[in-house]
């Protein structure tokens, strides 16, 4: 009567501060003593107060059986406890889970309406596909229920049994249906019916197409929004199927977007209009109107009162919408690049996704620009150190811009610093650089974004093989050296500006502090491009001697292995050289590079990767060779002159001279063809080894024609010029623009100061022959005080005398390049003739090569919206398998798609197999029983022909006597203290006649045994009774029967000639 209830115990919990476990602990030990007790109150308040300490984290598995006694209860408010519990605790491996069904099936065919509410309520927490079988034919009535909220709670468990017993739906989809198509249902469970049909129309949408003209009334009458949200997803699943629907959707969906205050229902009509395919093609009228309300209303969201949600949602919707109108949303760039820089990453990561597709030639300098200053202003300020090699007007700028950048937001995460770094390079590389105007300029960017990379942190083995993780800032550094290869091989134009980066970039490497290992992954590729095209490099000599200092501070071998290789064609250019002659200064320098080279190589010569030290020993060797033939080598003299040693001017040029290697397509592999009759196991040759044996001795006649090596060593000859006027190729070279001019002035943002100030000079440089292009007070031309390079030419060649007539004279014939085909005798003509655009500058990227009949050279690259409007791609279908085992409840429902709603005649349902089952098994026990009945009478007919008695036979039952036990230990006793063998005989003869006396007592007293089974043996029998363990008999004169309750197994004789005596 003192018990605690519930609010006792959060009262103790509250009073108990700082002291909460002990308390708890000692309320869980009254717990499990009330718990245990007779009085059903007591108990329900009890497993109440364990639920709720369940609900802070303590286990109450333990009370699960307790939890099925209080669901027991006939009492409404205690079992309504039981069935909380049961919802808490129980799992699909309870072990009184299956003694709960019974339980369930009563409540679920209950009277009392709240009563059936309990277990409809419970079911889909602890429902198993054992438990959902026997509950089915109970819980199927319930959908004709008289209350409206049974049948809907009903609708809904369904649904949850048919996620893990999915033959569910066949038994309940008539009903379901039949209360779908009843217009005076109450709008509850219409409304609980279109959620269900909703979660399986997208699995199956082709069992739902008939009910589409039912559920476009519900839609267009019902003043329901969430059953009009859930409407319009299920009509995106049905349009696909029946391309009709779309015409009859329209009105009643733009009258909704146009007049419904519900952002929620708003937005889910734009994407239901998106996803069933509303939209469609841009080029028809009335879908383009629906389309332009969409994106203004999206819009509108994104501006709307700075909702983060509101913006999610809608840059989801314009990420679908890019796809077939992206001219419409290429309209709301203002915005877009606004979400950019919003505070919450996940609409930064929308916004990037949405810009990538709509990115084209005319904004993705303004794009990059924006992500470039987003990514340079949150990384760390290791670079401001190169600010104080700007100018003045430099220093100024960052001196206003330091300000801002401590108002600016914390640091970015480095997962999306590497996330916008990999997009700015799939937007600029899509369509084989279709977008990029500039490539000087993307090539600054790229030189930038190296530097912007975070470090990496890639960790490698001990012995220095392979790392230990992958890192993903090796990875973006790595592919942002590869965007610059690609651009150093595909476009020759800019080729001298990818090679120069390259040099700046490793030079940038080696000024870092010699203390940690180079882990920059863009080291390859820059190390292949400076020794590839080393002849371009501005200072190869510099190159080589940064290349040599980060050799020593490599740890991943295929990085290593390419600045050997690097190293080495720089060294062979450097020192290659046949022009000049061997001179002692050359000796010398030639010399001491050699041993340094050789000193760096040497400790790679035991490298643990194969490819590093097959290339350090060769080379090592190599180099060992050259240094012997270049001391043997005499300098030369003023009386005689040394040409250099070959091994320097020919052997090691040629291993690297041959034809230039172009980019080859990705599939071009693939698309070799088999040679026909081509056999791979089958040897080359019998005699093989004979044969290379011969090949080595024989001398082959040498063939001063070799087109072979022509073909790959020598240049082909230039083509020649055609002779015509300097006008014509004047007015065909292309003009050259930079769109970083001085009107444009955003570099300042994301580049640093050495980028920058390169970029100015380059750009002077350039103009200095435009005569209406005017430089800076420092530049050279103003400095000079000349305006045009023609004029330093003619002063020059001139002196400083000027010579007018020797000033060359240029014939300019402007009517016969008139494009209007206009003669010059035709007055007034070329003044007629409107002014041409500016072109802009024609540069040819090259493609890449591949074999005739494959596929596309170079594929599109960057963009995730190709592979979402082709449904067949493998990532368009890995996402399609992924959201098909999306589920809220965690429960793979998949296996709905494969089961079909429409059942055959054929095939029964299955609690109507579970019911035939039962009666099969009835029944089956009933013809078990007759004929056990049949045996007995038979076992009875031939006992009779025996001469058994018809009533049986009595036999005595009597109780195990104390006296035996006592008598057993005297005779022990007795022989203990040498007692004689005759007190042993007297002893056995009262024994027995006590027994004879027992026995006659107990006539009365005996057990009748009726139709026991007739043991085999010369016509004998013997009847007995096993009680305890024990077996009784009764000796007959002629024979004994012996009555087993076991089955008679023909051992009865056997057993009677054992025991029975004369």
């Amino acid at each position: 009567m003192f018990e605690k209830s519930l609010y006792d115990l959060i009262r103790g919990l509250r009073n108990h501060k700082g002291n909460e476990k002990e308390y708890i602990q000692n309320c869980l030990k009254e717990c499990r003593s009330e718990i245990k007790g007779q009085d059903m109150d007591v108990k329900a308040t009890a497993l109440l107060k364990i639920i709720y300490l369940e609900m802070n984290g303590h286990d109450m598995s333990w009370a699960s059986f307790h939890v099925l006694e209080v669901m027991s209860s006939p009492k409404y408010h205690q079992k309504r406890v039981g069935y909380l519990g049961a919802v808490q605790s129980f799992k699909t491996d309870t072990e009184v889970l299956m003694l709960a069904t019974n339980l369930l099936k009563k409540d679920l065919s209950a009277s009392s309406p709240i009563v059936i509410s309990l277990p409809v309520a419970a079911l889909p927490h602890i429902i198993t596909p054992s438990l959902a079988l026997s509950v089915l034919a109970d819980l199927l009535p319930r959908l004709s229920h008289s209350h409206s909220a049974i049948r809907k709670k009903t609708i809904v468990t369904l649904y949850r049994l048919a996620l893990v017993y999915p033959e569910t739906l066949r038994a309940a989809w008539p009903k379901i249906k039949e209360r779908l198509m009843d217009k005076n249902e109450d709008p509850s469970v219409t409304a609980a019916i279109v959620n269900v049909v909703c979660e399986l129309g997208w699995r199956r949408p082709q069992d739902f197409l008939p009910l589409a003209p039912r559920l476009f009334e519900l839609l267009v009458d019902g003043g329901n929004n969430w059953m009009a949200i859930k409407l319009i997803k299920l009509f995106a699943t049905l349009t696909p199927l029946e391309p009709r629907l779309v015409r009859k959707l329209l009105p009643p969906l733009t009258d909704l977007i146009r007049t419904t205050p519900a952002m929620s229902l708003l937005y889910e009509c734009i994407n239901g209009i998106i996803q069933g395919g509303i939209l469609g093609d841009s080029e028809d009228e009335g879908r383009e109107e629906i389309a332009s309300l969409c994106v203004s209303k999206l819009r509108g969201m994104i501006t709307f009162n700075g909702d983060a949600n509101l913006k999610y949602v809608a840059l989801l919707a314009f990420n679908r919408i890019v796809v077939t109108h992206p001219f419409l949303v290429a309209q709301q760039e203002d915005v877009i690049m606004e979400c950019i820089d919003s505070e919450d990453i996940t609409i930064r990561i929308k916004a990037l996704d949405l810009v990538q597709g709509m990115v084209s030639s005319d904004n993705l300098v303004s794009i990059v620009s924006r992500l470039m200053r987003q990514l340079k202003t949150s990384t760390n300020p290791d670079n401001d150190q190169l600010d104080d090699l700007s100018t003045d007007s430099s220093e100024e700028m960052g001196a206003e811009r330091r300000p801002r950048k401590r108002d600016e937001a914390p640091p970015l995460p480095e997962d999306y610093t590497i996330d916008v770094i990999g997009r700015i390079l799939k937007m600029c590389s899509q369509n084989n650089y279709s977008s990029v105007v500039d490539f000087d300029w993307y090539i600054d960017v790229l030189t930038q974004l190296v530097r912007i990379a975070p470090a990496s942190r890639k960790e490698i083995d001990s012995d220095g093989i392979a790392p230990r993780e992958i890192s993903a800032t090796a990875d973006i550094s790595e592919s942002i050296g590869n965007e610059l290869r690609n651009v150093a091989v595909k476009v020759k134009a800019v080729r001298v500006a990818a090679v120069r980066a390259a040099e700046l970039i490793i030079a940038k490497l080696t000024m870092e502090s010699t203390s940690h290992q180079v882990t920059s992954g863009s080291l390859k590729p820059v190390a292949w491009i400076a020794g590839e095209y080393a002849y371009q490099l501005s200072n190869p000599s510099d190159t080589l001697n940064h290349l040599l200092q980060l050799i020593t501070r490599i740890r991943p071998p295929e990085v290593l292995a390419t600045c050997l290789q690097a190293s080495m064609k720089l060294f062979a250019l450097i020192v290659g050289n046949d022009q000049t002659y061997w001179t002692a200064e050359r000796k010398s320098m030639v010399s001491l590079l050699m041993a340094r080279v050789i000193h760096t190589y040497e400790p790679l010569i035991t490298h643990p990767s194969l490819e590093v030290q097959e290339r350090a020993v060769e080379f090592t060797e190599l180099l060992k060779l050259t240094a012997e033939a270049a001391s043997a080598q005499a300098a030369s003299t003023d009386e005689l002159q040394q040409d250099p040693p070959l091994l320097l001017t020919q052997a090691i040029p040629s291993l690297f001279q041959g034809r230039e290697l172009n980019s080859v397509a990705v599939g071009a592999q693939l698309n070799v063809p088999m040679p026909e009759g081509l056999d791979l196991d089958e040897p080359i040759h019998p005699n093989l080894g004979s044969l290379l044996g011969q090949a080595d001795s024989l001398m082959l006649p040498v063939q001063e024609d070799d087109e072979f090596a022509a073909y790959y060593n020598e240049k082909a000859a230039p083509t020649s010029i055609s002779s015509e006027p300097a006008i014509n190729r004047l007015r065909d070279a292309p003009e050259t623009t930079s769109p970083g001019s001085y009107q444009q002035a955003t570099e300042d943002s994301y580049l640093d100061a050495d980028i920058i100030a390169r970029r100015k000079a380059e750009r002077e440089e350039r103009n200095r022959d435009d005569p209406f292009y005017i430089g800076g007070l420092g530049s050279p031309s103003r400095s000079q005080g000349t305006s045009t390079p023609i004029h330093n030419i003619l002063q020059n060649e001139n002196g400083p005398d000027l010579d007018i007539d020797s000033i060359p004279i240029m014939k300019l014939d402007l009517g016969a390049i008139s494009s209007s085909g206009v003669g010059a005798g035709a007055p007034g003509s070329y003044q007629q003739q409107p002014k041409a655009p500016k072109s802009r500058p024609q540069i040819v990227v090259a493609a890449d090569e591949t074999l005739v009949g494959s596929r596309p050279s170079t594929p599109r690259t960057g963009s995730q919206h190709d592979s979402d409007a082709d449904p067949s791609s493998t990532s368009a279908k890995s996402r399609a398998a992924r959201k098909l085992k999306q589920s809220l409840l965690q429960v793979d429902s998949s296996h709905l798609r494969n089961l079909s709603l429409e059942a055959s005649e054929s095939d029964a349902l299955p609690h109507e197999q579970l019911a035939e089952t039962d009666a099969e098994m009835a029944k089956a026990l009933k013809e078990v029983q007759r004929l056990r009945l049949e045996m007995q009478r038979a076992n009875e007919r031939i006992q009779v022909a025996q001469g058994v008695p018809t009533e049986g036979v009595v036999v005595q039952s009597k109780k195990k006597k104390k006296g035996k036990e006592e008598g057993k230990k005297k005779k022990k006793t007795d022989k203990a203290e040498g007692g004689d063998g005759v007190d042993d005989e007297k002893e056995k003869k009262v024994k027995k006649k006590k027994k004879d006396k027992a026995e006659g007592e107990g006539e009365g007293e005996g057990v009748v045994l009726e139709g026991g089974p007739v043991g085999g043996g010369e016509g004998e029998a013997v009847v007995t009774v096993k009680k305890k363990g024990e077996v009784k008999k009764k000796k007959k004169p002629k024979r004994i029967i012996q009555l087993d309750d076991d089955a008679g197994d023909g051992n009865g004789a056997e057993a009677g000639g054992e025991i029975g005596g004369p």
